[in-house]
């Protein structure tokens, strides 16, 4: 309705004005005034010179003679509100109602883009912070395949450097041999506790150094446990063969540790990249770009890139040794990924906002080096995740695990089912994939609700709320409408049954009707903003719009055999819509709840 419209306006424009409106800017119509759909006539004033409501009154006039669906108008100061007939929400509902993934497309583009998530490091297991950075790259490539775009899903795992020595050096000094199958331990959560070992000692050890009169800094360097952690990253640099040996074992366990979260999280890759294999690729690169003039070489032999005139400083790409720094690493396998996936046009980076001037930088020296598909680089960057407890701490083991936290959503979620009581009928297993299918639909959606950039206090038993802007709520709902549409079977309500044009729409319908057809256009938005959080809140909104309109309208109670079809038909596309939204969430809905 809308691009008819739009086309409409810009035809009135040239017709009255002789203008070629560049924009035309719509906004759904305030409930205190008559309308639909409203046109912002202000942004107009910009090429048209004149009063908005006068400007406003000649236009509604126009459409109302040229668009069958325009029943009248109305302009109160600079807004055109324009009231639309009943039949054209119907002929809508009608053409969408047996339509499979309503709002999403078909891929229709020759270029991918890849969509990097998750990339942890093998020393410790998944966090909570790990679990918005992986919620919100996953729920982003899914919305940018509904947009129409071709997705890579992808993670550079970070399996080598010193802090994974250090894993390793503690399990060699108080190991005894210990390995997940003895001890009953997830891998990624017993290389974990070594890291948290290490520290503890080099701590320690640290306290004695300054104890026995040595300066802090210089304690911290001549530490003996780190000292053997960095002959023990020398040794894994030059092959050495037990120390690889161990480090493959070790990456072993983690790595199906991971796999694990990753499958009851719910969200998955189509290739992975490993640190050690990558950490090297960008110098060819380097010396390339030291040819062209790109980067300068300092006296001492390191290779920098000189970025004042973008507002930014120097920056080193090669240490003086001629080793890799991360940078090195990112250029590389940006560039592999290309020759990987030749139909890359573009790329997004899942990382936190730390790493903002990283990421600044990594894009001006692709778009130097000469990659045409650099113009398309995007660092999806997002604040961090607190709890009501304060920061979580890695080396200090005080982090939120998320294998524990998904087990105590699911807890939570089955405490608050068993006071509720509806559960009758249902078997101990599913039972069990309710409560799991309730909690993660918890975590997931208070975590994607808020906009990417913003920081997050998470709360575990505001989340599983079934009231409110939550993922339960929603939940409810869509099994609500289950419950309908099961009773609607029973009934015999044919819903492929056409509705007469000349019904007229309760203003609930008509609300609901509306409130569907913006789901199309927000998944674009979703994809364009890379923000889940606009899905997330569209579908709170719509189910806030079907609460309404089931406590205010008699659905299988109402006798008029249309309007029972009708207000059936449009609960399931109500339905519809949610499955379809929490899907590109990475949430589930159950049937019945």
């Amino acid at each position: 309705m809308q691009e008819v419209l739009a086309q409409k306006v810009r035809e009135a424009v040239k017709s009255i004005f002789g203008i070629d409106l560049l924009n035309v800017e719509f906004q759904p119509t305030r409930k205190d005034f008559e309308g639909d759909i409203t046109i912002v006539v202000f942004p107009m004033l910009r090429q048209i010179k004149g009063n908005p409501e006068q400007i406003g009154n000649q236009i509604g006039q126009y459409l109302q003679t040229e668009v069958e669906a325009v029943l009248g108008f109305n302009v109160i100061k600079g807004f055109l509100n324009l009231v639309i007939d009943d039949g054209f929400y119907l002929d809508f509902l009608d053409s969408v109602k047996d339509v499979e993934d309503f709002g999403l497309v078909e891929c229709d583009d020759s270029r991918a883009v890849v969509v990097e998530y998750s990339s942890p490091n093998t020393n410790k297991p998944l966090h909570l912070g790990h679990i918005r950075n992986n919620l919100l790259g996953y729920s982003v490539a899914e919305i940018l395949k509904a947009s129409g775009k071709k997705v890579y899903k992808t993670q550079i795992i970070n399996d080598r450097g010193i802090h994974i020595c250090k894993s390793m050096l503690a399990w060699q000094k108080w190991g005894n041999g210990a390995t997940p199958e003895s001890t009953g331990l997830k891998g990624d959560k017993l290389v974990g506790n070594y890291y948290v070992k290490f520290n503890d000692q080099y701590k320690l050890e640290i306290d004695t150094l300054v104890s026995e009169g040595k300066n802090k800094d210089i304690a911290e360097k001549e530490a003996p446990s780190l000292i053997e952690a960095q002959e023990m990253l020398k040794k894994w640099e030059a092959g050495d063969e037990k120390v690889v040996s161990l480090w493959k074992t070790m990456n072993g366990w983690v790595y199906e540790g991971f796999d694990e979260t990753y499958k009851n999280l719910g969200v998955d890759f189509d290739k992975l990249y490993y640190e050690s294999d990558t950490y090297l690729l960008g110098k060819d690169f380097i010396a390339e770009g030291l040819k062209n003039g790109v980067f300068f070489k300092k006296e001492d032999g390191s290779v920098w890139i000189d970025l004042t005139d973008e507002g930014l400083d120097e920056k080193i790409v090669l240490r003086s040794d001629g080793t890799a720094v991360y940078m090195t690493q990112d250029i590389g396998t940006a560039i592999q990924r290309v020759k990987d996936y030749p139909d890359i046009g573009g790329m997004v980076y899942t990382v936190g906002n730390e790493q903002d001037y990283h990421f600044k930088v990594l894009f001006l020296i692709l778009k130097k080096l000469g990659f045409a598909w650099a113009e398309n680089l995007y660092h999806l960057s997002y604040g961090m995740v607190d709890l009501p407890s304060g920061k979580m701490k890695s080396r200090e083991g005080t982090v939120v695990d998320a294998d524990d936290l998904m087990a105590d959503m699911t807890k939570t979620a089955a405490e608050l089912a068993e006071e509720l009581g509806k559960l009758e009928g249902y078997s101990e297993p599913e039972k069990q994939e309710l409560y799991k299918t309730i909690g993660l639909g918890a975590l997931k959606y208070y975590i994607l609700k808020v906009d990417p950039k913003k920081r997050i206090l998470f709360n575990p038993e505001e989340s599983v709320d079934f009231q409110g802007n939550t993922g339960p709520f929603i939940q409810y709902t869509y099994a609500r409408i289950q419950s309908i549409l099961r009773k609607a079977k029973d009934m015999k309500v044919d819903l492929s049954a056409k509705i007469e044009e000349t019904l007229v729409l309760h203003p609930k319908e008509k609300e609901l009707i509306k409130q569907i057809m913006l789901f199309p256009e927000t998944v674009q938005l979703a994809a364009e903003n890379y923000s889940p959080a606009l899905i997330a809140n569209y579908t709170y909104d719509l189910v806030k719009e079907f609460n309404s309109f089931y406590q205010q309208v008699s659905i299988l109670g109402e006798a008029d055999r249309q309007k029972k079809v009708l207000r059936v038909q449009l609960s399931k596309n109500v339905g519809d819509v949610i499955k379809s939204a929490f899907r590109l969430l990475g949430i589930e809905v159950p049937e019945r709840m």
